[in-house]
């Protein structure tokens, strides 16, 4: 499966060491697979820390939601995303979890399953700078639930520029269905396995939670791998990023252009106010933050021309990928609170409400 994995030379776990064995042990345990979307992460072991310990404490950690529902959301957030690879695997998960093989839950009859239906929709609208749908949710789900999209914003951008298109077959008809049926078997029972929270958090030192991400405060072990993980790769990013290119990422993030169409000359307009030796990496930026799919073998290659090395181009993807996801996660935490206000005990989740319960809790 590291065959997946293009642009960079991942660590192979039988030569890893320290903390990159560290989590290709909790990797192979937790998740079943050396999953190429966290391997990708290898040159770079500070960033490799922090995507596993987010995608287990939100992902693969027991909590109030179940791993069905969060398995519909990671796949419907990858749809959104237009991310094929994260779309199989987590499709072939949730699948197999709902055990009907060889469809995926967001093209099932809405009556079958509304609230997982409700969900899907939600997670893959999840990424749209307005007219999101109302979250399908009580508040105390918010941390897993927006935990989960926030942290496939993020891999679905890495998975664009460092994977190729699919972990299956490329082929269509009889070939394909064969094997999206033996994923969902495979990765519906891999997922069915419960995880213990907290596992991954001590990888990182600790971390002020940030306001930011004030709504992940109800789970603690989310809270803490999104504030450890975040101050390693936003710290590791200034290593690698000149100041020029973060604070053009982050201006064109909080403001990026209408329309797709127009994106392409937006981000060489753009890339003007940069010296012409920070132009390669601020593009690799740039584009990982708001248009992944336009990454090329050319932008790579002209990075690596004005010195980067493989540690340098993850970073400096997982800096702008990071932070696209966590505006992302702040919209739908607004969308949540306003949702909420007004509403009563029952609505919100609380203790004692009909909200603890459901098809979304538990297992």
């Amino acid at each position: 499966m590291l065959t997946h994995i293009r642009h960079v030379t991942p660590v192979p776990p039988n030569t890893a060491t320290g903390a990159v064995a560290e989590v290709y042990r909790q990797l192979a345990t937790d998740f079943g697979v050396y999953a190429p979307p966290v391997v990708l992460h290898s040159p770079a072991p500070e960033a490799l820390r922090a995507c596993w310990a987010l995608l287990r404490e939100t992902l693969l950690a027991d909590g109030l939601v179940s791993r069905r529902a969060k398995e519909v959301v990671a796949e419907a957030v990858s749809l959104g995303n237009r991310c094929p690879y994260c779309v199989d695997v987590h499709g072939a998960a949730a699948t197999g979890l709902i055990d009907r093989p060889g469809r995926h839950p967001v093209d099932r009859d809405p009556a079958a399953d509304p609230e997982l239906e409700a969900l899907a929709e939600w997670g893959r609208r999840s990424g749209e700078p307005s007219d999101r749908p109302r979250p399908p949710f009580p508040l105390a789900y918010g941390p897993e639930l927006i935990g989960v999209a926030v942290v496939f914003h993020y891999l679905n951008r890495m998975v664009h520029v460092f994977l190729q298109e699919s972990p299956l077959p490329a082929t269509s008809g009889p070939v394909r269905k064969v094997a999206l049926r033996i994923a969902s078997r495979v990765m519906g029972g891999l997922a069915g396995v419960g995880a213990a929270p907290g596992r991954s958090v001590d990888l990182l030192p600790p971390a002020p939670i940030p306001a930011t991400l004030g709504w992940s405060l109800g789970q603690p072990h989310i809270a803490a791998a999104m504030a450890r993980s975040t101050r390693a790769v936003y710290a590791a990013g200034t290593q690698v990023l000149p100041e020029r290119i973060r604070a053009l990422v982050l201006a064109t993030v909080a403001d990026p252009p209408a329309t797709t169409l127009a994106a392409g000359a937006f981000f060489d307009a753009a890339l003007t106010a940069l010296p012409p030796d920070e132009r390669p990496l601020g593009r690799l930026a740039l584009l990982t933050a708001l248009a992944p799919y336009r990454v090329t073998a050319g932008d790579i290659t002209a990075c690596r021309v004005a010195g980067a090395d493989d540690r340098t181009l993850v970073l400096a993807a997982a800096w702008a990928s990071l932070n696209a996801a966590h505006l992302i996660g702040a919209g739908l935490d607004n969308d949540l609170t306003a949702h909420m206000d007004g509403l009563g005990t029952e609505a919100k989740g609380e203790p004692g409400s009909s909200g603890d319960g459901g098809p979304h809790s538990g297992r």
